[in-house]
């Protein structure tokens, strides 16, 4: 009598009267090892019972899970969500699944969450996190498990490395502005401290100002969340030093910050390419519909997704190299916010 719920490897080698280790090598391909008769015991107890072998039983006995383990920062940004797209692409073209763990913008929950997806087996890790402290590194050595690293590198953690060319994409963005005739120049970011990919792009930022002095002036103001009114005093000072004859422009680290500035001209009464030129890191879909469209710079999210899963998978198949750096070029989308005089 066939039982009941998911027949088991039990219940095959019970039916066909052999023991489980013979129905596994069957499963596993293995009939050379076994008479004719057995082997064709164990296929008709198989289609009898319905069996179905589970897929993480069948890796794990390889010593496989083909599970990778994603963690990103805050799955509510766009970046975020853009470059899992491609990493999940990249990962089920090699046959492999993803399991994600958002922290939430917590980098206490680092630990917890390498911890957690180790728990279920993953093969190794793509890390697009808040890149702070030595939890990572420490979980990741203790695991055994190879990583990726997206977008912000951890200090004292030697891996394959994945990001947008900061330093080329900024170039660009201050190359067009200052052929635009934008001379007093604000960088808006989120707080630097501890994330990488802010501070390379900070840098970036005072390499080009000081690649075009004494014609070109440019400052750096983090934005933190809800403090809005700094965030309105600081373009109301750009726009005073503008009214000396410099045209001002805004540069914005990123789509969150790009949100705070839209916000904040709205409450000023100011519209971008009039009273402020504009050009923003990541290109959301919302972008062209404020008003006359803001210029950005677009990363590639998701080439940055499919380079990492296959920098991954490549370590998983035994590729035995230096640790990888691969930076991307982004694109500078021109639309209204930053037109020429």
């Amino acid at each position: 009598m066939k039982p009941t719920g998911r027949a088991t490897i039990a219940d095959v080698a019970e039916a066909a009267g052999v023991s489980k280790a013979t129905v596994s090598r069957f499963l596993n391909h293995r009939e050379r090892l076994l008479s004719p008769d057995i082997a064709a015991r164990v296929e008709v107890a198989i289609a009898k019972l319905g069996y179905s072998p589970s897929p993480m039983a069948q890796a794990l006995s390889h010593g496989r899970s083909r599970l990778v383990g994603l963690i990103v920062a805050d799955i509510t940004n766009p970046y975020s969500v853009a470059v899992l797209r491609g990493a999940e692409k990249a990962c089920q073209d090699a046959g492999y699944l993803v399991m994600l763990f958002n922290l939430g913008n917590e980098s206490e929950r680092e630990r917890e969450a390498i911890d957690a997806l180790a728990g279920y087996q993953v093969d190794g890790f793509i890390l697009n996190t808040l890149g702070r402290g030595s939890n990572v590194v420490d979980a990741v050595t203790l695991h055994g498990k190879p990583a990726v690293l997206v977008d912000r590198r951890h200090t004292g953690m030697h891996t394959d490395f994945v990001s947008l060319d900061n330093h080329s994409a900024m170039a660009a963005t201050c190359g067009h502005l200052v052929e635009g005739g934008y001379r007093e120049l604000l960088y808006v970011t989120e707080p630097q401290k501890g994330v990488s990919s802010r501070r390379e792009r900070t840098a970036a930022f005072g390499a080009c100002v000081a690649a075009h002095e004494p014609r070109v002036a440019g400052e750096v103001f983090e934005s933190v969340e809800g403090e809005t009114d700094a965030l309105d005093e600081a373009l109301r000072a750009l726009r005073q030093r503008a009214k000396r004859g410099r045209r001002a422009a805004v540069v914005a680290g990123n789509a969150v910050v790009t949100l705070r500035i839209a916000q904040a001209m709205a409450r000023l009464g100011w519209q971008f390419g009039a009273d402020l030129g504009f050009v923003g890191f990541d290109d959301p879909e919302w972008a062209s519909l404020i008003g006359p469209g803001l210029s950005t710079v677009a990363q590639p999210t998701d080439a940055i997704g499919r380079a990492a899963a296959t920098c991954l998978i490549e370590r998983l198949r035994g590729l035995d190299a230096a640790p990888r750096q691969l930076l991307l070029p982004g694109e500078l989308v021109v639309r209204g916010s930053s037109r020429a005089v």
